[in-house]
């Protein structure tokens, strides 16, 4: 971090501090901070604490060394029985795979898990799903798996590479 910057990783359900590896929100407080929104009591109050902790949405995690991984967005993850999923860690996953080009992960409606991920996928060789899904569950904790999987042409994204999840939601909810 930065001279006179104090950070920590939080469970942002019980703003209770994490150890070194686990994921959460990453919280920032230092001189440099802002201490609120001009004129909005309310919007500060949700984004800097009464001890000054900036809350700034992403998830990561601190390592030994003291350094911050930032793994995705705190409004992005998904909700698997309580707990959080960030699907930036399985899009990463499924790019491992050999025949994968492309990926994108968002959240789909479960009656019984709340959500449960579900992946957009582009080919750059023959694969299954259920091929690609168990090369997932294989790498991550099982509340992680992905439990849908469709293959489409191309992942939508934004000018500066940025995957439109958005885009993806609204089209699953259309369907």
């Amino acid at each position: 971090l930065l001279p006179s910057t104090e950070g920590e990783i939080v469970d942002p359900a019980s703003g209770v501090e994490l150890g070194t590896r686990e994921q959460g929100e990453i919280w920032i407080r230092g001189p440099q901070v802002m201490r609120g929104y001009l004129n909005r009591p309310e919007a500060s109050a949700a984004m800097i604490d009464a001890d000054g902790w900036l809350r700034t949405g992403d998830i990561g995690y601190v390592d030994e060394d003291g350094y911050f991984y930032v793994v995705d967005r705190l409004k992005e993850l998904i909700k698997v029985k309580g707990f959080q999923v960030a699907p930036a860690e399985l899009e990463g996953v499924l790019l491992a795979h050999p025949a994968v080009a492309d990926a994108a992960v968002i959240p789909s409606p479960d009656e019984e898990a709340g959500e449960v991920p579900k992946a957009f996928v582009v080919l750059k060789a023959a694969a299954t799903p259920e091929e690609l899904m168990a090369f997932v569950a294989a790498r991550v904790a099982p509340y992680k798996k992905v439990r849908l999987m469709e293959f489409v042409d191309q992942i939508p994204k934004s000018a500066s590479g940025k995957i439109l999840r958005r885009v993806l939601i609204e089209r699953e909810k259309v369907r």
